[in-house]
């Protein structure tokens, strides 16, 4: 059985990972999306073990210093992290594994694991992001200005990535998302090995 890979997808807050990410899973079944920690509050309707594993700053404390965590950092006064058991048992059980973290965990993972997928999704346009921060209305004025601040931070990053995505479209890009997945699995090297040359 091949091992599955490690896809890391990040993007400003507001581009619609979340939403294109739920797309792509309704074509792909053998998809892990790995499930992260935060000690930011759970919004109405979020649940634990779903949507996060929602941690007190002493608990998410405890798990770094147990080095249980891929990545960790901070965004916007929260921590956020990836735990490692999850990734690697689904892995080994030959799914793909997709994180969807902010830049700074993607760069730590890329450094731990070379091997990992990088993809980048970014809006059709600085004003389009602003529109979609505003909409979802979760977010005050001033804390949509903060996202819009590290945002441009973000996309300062993202040549460190190894695929972009316009999220013009939700089908659209799934539909790029799913070719990236498919073109990984078909590498020459990999191929190469299954035939057994």
């Amino acid at each position: 059985m091949r091992k599955g890979k490690t896809f890391v997808i990040s993007g400003p807050s507001g581009v619609g990972k979340g939403t294109v990410l739920k797309m792509l899973l309704e074509k792909r079944k053998n998809v892990y999306v790995s499930v992260s920690a935060t000690t930011r509050p759970a919004r109405l309707g979020e649940e634990d073990g779903v949507h996060y594993h929602f941690l007190d700053k002493g608990t998410f404390q405890d798990w770094i210093a147990q080095d249980a965590f891929l990545e960790h950092a901070e965004y916007v006064g929260n921590f956020y992290g990836t735990p490692k058991k999850f990734v690697d048992s689904a892995m080994d059980e030959g799914r793909d594994v997709i994180l969807e973290i902010e830049v700074q965990g993607a760069l730590q993972i890329a450094e731990k694991r070379p091997e990992t997928i990088l993809i980048f999704v970014a809006p059709p346009s600085w004003e389009e992001l602003e529109r979609r921060l505003t909409l979802r209305g979760t977010d005050s004025p001033e804390k949509i200005q903060e996202r819009l601040q590290r945002a441009k931070v973000e996309f300062q990053s993202a040549d460190a990535y190894h695929y972009v995505v316009i999220n013009d479209t939700v089908e659209n890009a799934a539909q790029e998302l799913d070719a990236i997945l498919t073109a990984e699995h078909c590498r020459v090297m990999e191929r190469m090995a299954i035939i057994g040359t």
